[in-house]
């Protein structure tokens, strides 16, 4: 059976339910990305149960001089994929549809998270992301919506609406999906020229760079956790390659989990460099959070953490981020 698009609540609502209906929310112009959200929904809803995918593009959450009117609409090609991916509804309602009286005088507030990063670059966005994820949500009424990883802060306000604010729904974080270049897909990579595309490459790439640098931390610190505190440890380090650390083979036992600090400074190392390509790279901010609030973590923090990157290429403005673990102190 092929996918329908339905353009009002009520068609939806007429719908017949028997199991679980699960909700993927879009702004069109669907790609690779959202065909796994898709894909991932279908799983979870099972053979008896609904997938419906929205496709709205909501005016609330661009900000004055961003790219609401450039924004591609694409519905055709969305049903299209959204059908391809195993979607049984494509709900893509009218601005009078989802907000029948105008803009809406009560909206949800982000609180002080949507102040922060994206927020303080779009002043405002969170809001009316929240406004109208709160409407689709009564308007769909999901048992489970999914959202993409990339758009990290996105994700941890929703989930923090939902338990705030006591929503039935279960939220899904799905993991970023990537082109082989590891350039993360986004709609909006469609505005980007072949140079700039390059550029653009320097986003994953530092992030890739900070994580390696975790990476190689934890194991250094993992190594040096393994044997006793005597020449063997500094041995046992010097043979990894980590010279100064076998100085002090007992500090570096002892040493801060993952070292936020260094995490930050290997990605802006590749950063600070993309400033001077052509064309060049203008950071926005390069972040390494807790995601319960997205606050910058402190050099002896444990636990997840997201390192984020914004930055704008031409005239695109491109977002990024991976998740790390620092792990436990000893």
């Amino acid at each position: 059976m092929s996918t329908v698009l339905l353009r009002t609540a009520d068609e939806l609502h007429a719908r017949a339910r028997t199991g679980r209906r699960v909700v993927v929310m879009t702004m069109g112009a669907l790609h690779e990305g959202h065909a796994t959200l898709i894909r991932t929904a279908r799983e979870i809803a099972g053979p008896d149960g609904e997938v419906v995918v929205t496709v709205f593009v909501n005016p609330l959450q661009f900000g004055q001089g961003e790219d609401l009117d450039r924004y591609p609409r694409t519905l055709d090609a969305d049903v299209k994929l959204a059908d391809e991916s195993g979607a049984d509804v494509v709900f893509a309602p009218s601005v009078d549809e989802v907000y029948p009286g105008g803009e809406p005088q009560v909206r949800i507030s982000a609180g002080p998270m949507g102040e922060r990063l994206e927020g303080a670059s779009r002043p405002g966005h969170f809001d009316g992301m929240l406004t109208v994820v709160a409407k689709l949500l009564h308007l769909t009424r999901p048992d489970v919506a999914l959202y993409g990883q990339k758009d990290a802060q996105q994700l941890a306000l929703i989930r923090r609406m939902v338990r705030d604010l006591n929503f039935g729904v279960e939220i899904v974080g799905v993991p970023t999906v990537r082109e082989d270049d590891g350039l993360a897909l986004s709609s909006r990579n469609r505005y980007l020229s072949p140079a700039e595309r390059r550029t653009a490459l320097v986003l994953s790439r530092a992030l890739f760079a900070g994580r390696d640098r975790h990476a190689a931390q934890e194991a250094l610190r993992a190594r040096a956790l393994e044997v006793p505190a005597t020449r063997a440890r500094a041995e046992a380090l010097s043979a990894i390659g980590e010279s100064r650390a076998a100085a002090d083979a007992h500090a570096v036992a002892k040493a801060l989990p993952g070292a936020p600090s260094a995490v930050r400074a290997a990605a802006r190392l590749v950063l600070d460099d993309a400033a001077r390509l052509d064309p060049p790279l203008a950071l926005d901010y390069l972040a390494l959070v807790d995601p319960s609030d997205f606050s910058e973590i402190e050099d002896d923090f444990t636990g997840e953490a997201v390192l984020a990157v914004a930055a704008r290429v031409g005239t695109t403005r491109l977002i990024d981020n991976i998740p790390l673990t620092f792990g436990a102190a000893s």
